[in-house]
């Protein structure tokens, strides 16, 4: 299993406009095969930030679905990113 997990800072006063744009991706994301979990949303204590986490079987249900990244319109009100990709060996309750 993939997770995909980090924070995104946007331009100050773009967070509502970054995830109504990120709702379409979420949804597509939602869909592809491998996909366990997709989450884009609102940090509640930074107004500029927006958390996000992914559940992927396996790389290549990643790959096929990431494929050129962001659209233009929202990777516009990116300004900084930290997000990090951990392959899970195992998976215990």
């Amino acid at each position: 299993m993939i997770i995909v997990s980090g924070k995104i800072y946007v331009i100050s006063g773009k967070r509502d406009a970054f995830i109504e744009g990120s709702i379409e991706s979420i949804k597509a994301a939602r869909r592809t095969k491998g996909c366990r979990a997709f989450v884009v949303g609102p940090d509640v204590i930074e107004p500029d930030r927006v958390n996000v986490y992914e559940e992927w079987d396996g790389k290549e249900n990643l790959a096929n679905f990431r494929g050129s990244g962001p659209s233009s319109d929202i990777g516009d009100l990116i300004r900084d990113a930290n997000i990090s990709e951990h392959q899970i060996e195992e998976n215990e309750p």
